[in-house]
Parts: C-alpha cells; structure tokens; sequence
C-alpha cells in the first residue's frame, strides 16, 4: 500500500479511491471488451464461455493499464498537476465525459425527430456529434469539478475553444 501512496504521492487516505477507482473502471471496460468477444465468437452458452472471458478480461485489463501508465508518462509534462493521483482523476472525468455525453445525444436527436432507423447516416451523424459537442463541454466542467479539478478542466475547456475559435463564448 505504501508503494502505491509513493508512486501516486497520495498524501490522505481519501485520496486512494482514485487509484482504486481507476483500476475498477479499466477492470469493468476489460470484461464489457470481453463479453463482447465471446457473443463474436460465438462461444457464449458453452463451456468455454466463463474460461475465455476470464482469460481476455485479464489480458485486456493488463494491456490497458500498461497503456494508461504510458499515457500518464507522456502526459505528465504536459498537464500539469500538483500529484499524480490526480492524473487518474483527470483521466476518469474524460472517460465519463465522454460516454455520457454520447447517451446523452441519443434520446435528444430523437427529440428532433431523426431516428437511427429510419433517417439517412449522413443526416443522422452529423446532427448526433453537432448535439454531443456542447453537451461534452458542459459536462467536462461539471464533472470536472465533481472530481475536484474544475481548475484544470475550466482551462482545458478555455484553450480547447480558442483553437476551434470558439473562444468568444467563454468570459
């Protein structure tokens, strides 16, 4: 435990619930890979089903985290922040940002009448990620300070508009 407190310069107690966090949420994505890999393979429903998706859940889980500590290296320059805990923090509020701004389209290009079934892909897409842009920026702030770094997001969100030259729209 104290290796990790090092490593992540975890002062309080409180502040393990973002390691911990992070590698649940990196376990969860590996095993929703996983089962998707078996219903592929068809090798749901047989004996092999639960061996298999043990097996890929651990390499994928392993893959990704290696991936994610690479990232955190190449990153840590870049975004600066007080501890590395809170680059997992940080990295949790993307990934939320990101799949609940893409739900959240969904029932909203619905409300204007386009429907993933019967409208034109080349309708469809364009009006779905035109919607899930405002909503990502709204929600990236929001979570962001859910997770006690509105600072850090609040400047992302600033430098991000600016070079899309959106930059009018913030104070």
């Amino acid at each position: 435990m104290e290796r990790i407190k090092k490593r992540w310069d975890i002062i309080k107690s409180w502040q393990l619930v973002f390691p911990i966090l992070g590698f649940l949420l990196t376990l969860a994505t590996a095993y929703y890979f996983a089962r998707k890999f078996i219903h592929l393979t068809n090798t749901n429903n047989t004996i092999w089903e639960w061996p298999i998706t043990l097996i890929v859940t651990i390499i994928l889980c392993t893959v990704l985290l290696k991936f994610f500590l690479w990232c955190f290296e190449k990153l840590k320059n870049k975004w600066i922040t007080q501890y590395r805990w809170e680059m997992i923090a940080i990295f949790i509020v993307f990934a939320i940002t990101g799949s609940l701004s893409a739900r959240l389209a969904a029932p909203l290009v619905n409300l204007i009448g386009l429907n993933y079934e019967t409208s034109s892909g080349w309708l469809y897409w364009p009006v779905r990620i035109l919607i899930i842009f405002p909503i990502y920026q709204l929600l990236l702030v929001a979570i962001g300070w859910l997770f006690g770094q509105f600072r850090f997001f609040w400047a992302f969100e600033k430098r991000m508009l600016k070079k899309m030259r959106l930059g009018f729209l913030i104070p």
